[in-house]
């Protein structure tokens, strides 16, 4: 098979991936070796499909036929691949995390993570204490053996691993690194988003969206623009409003007799703010300074005595 044929068959299988699924997972594949990425691919049988990289034909692909797929675009750089799914983005990504493997600290690679050598026996001669305080490491001789005193960071996340701290760590048999697909950005109904979104839980999800709602709601009612969020609280003053007006004055529709029998019947009122079941009480509650100020306006002596009843 040709070169050419080799591309056109790519693209042929990236469109029907396109066509199928729903949601893609663009994942890095750097130090995954063959044998651990058929591991890989038999983790998430049944669950997605993993096409690896040829960045330049993806491109062209969503370019120019898949223009929903537009955002995911920055991220195909590098050694990445998708990972097509329909099912819970969770569990795929939890099947993919899982096949991670141990790898030695390699002079010249760059460390993903600090490396910490612990406090302890290290099980070498004592002979070799000269290498170890040459990475000004503190040590003693314990039982024959050489003992680290306290625990020593070796290796910074982001830098080079050096041949003197790599060789100290394949004496100690460490195995710092793990490698396995890394997933960069996940793409789902036209939206690209990070991976960390997996980790909120519903719970969290519900706190975050109820939060949102009400500061919109609290905005809202601030500048007088009405939202959804903060419709129900204005539904809920103008009420108050209306009921507070009827108990003063003449006016009447139905909930606001209820409030007026209740404030004319001190015994009903008290029965009625005992029963926390009750939605009557609340209306009173709210009824009632109204119904106590309006009088309290219109009150003689306060205007001579120039304050009024809440000053």
């Amino acid at each position: 098979m040709s070169n050419r044929e080799r591309k056109e068959e790519y693209c042929v299988k990236l469109r029907a991936l396109l066509d199928k699924y729903s949601k893609v997972l663009v994942v890095n594949a750097d130090n995954v070796g063959s044998n651990h990425m058929q591991k890989i691919r038999a983790s998430i049988r049944g669950k997605g499909i993993l096409l690896m990289g040829k960045n330049t034909m993806i491109r062209r692909v969503i370019k120019s036929e898949y223009k929903q797929y537009e955002p995911i675009l920055p991220f195909i750089v590098e050694n990445v691949g998708l990972l097509f799914t329909d099912g819970d983005l969770t569990e795929v990504r939890d099947a993919v995390l899982s096949q991670r493997v141990a790898a030695p600290a390699k002079a010249g690679a760059v460390a993903p993570v600090d490396v910490i050598i612990p406090a302890g026996d290290t099980g070498l001669e004592p002979t070799q204490t000269a290498f170890l305080q040459a990475l000004n490491i503190a040590t003693r001789i314990n039982k024959g053996q050489i003992a680290i005193l306290n625990e020593k960071q070796i290796v910074t996340a982001g830098e080079k691993v050096g041949p003197s701290e790599a060789a100290l760590l394949q004496k100690l048999k460490i195995k710092p690194f793990s490698y396995g697909l890394v997933l960069r950005q996940i793409y789902e109904d036209g939206l690209c988003y990070e991976p960390s979104v997996l980790d909120l839980s519903n719970d969290e999800l519900y706190k975050k969206l109820a939060t949102a709602a009400t500061r919109i709601a609290q905005l809202s009612l601030e500048i007088g623009y009405p939202t959804l969020p903060s419709i129900p609280h204005s539904l809920t003053r103008a009420f108050k409003s209306l009921v507070a007006i009827a108990v003063t004055t003449e006016i009447n529709f139905p909930q606001a007799e209820d409030i007026k029998e209740l404030l004319e019947n001190p015994e009903a009122l008290a029965a009625a703010l005992a029963a926390p079941s009750s939605s009557a009480p609340a209306a009173a509650a709210a009824a009632a300074p109204a119904a106590v100020a309006a009088p309290a306006e219109e009150s003689d002596e306060d205007d001579d005595m120039d304050f009024g009843l809440f000053d």
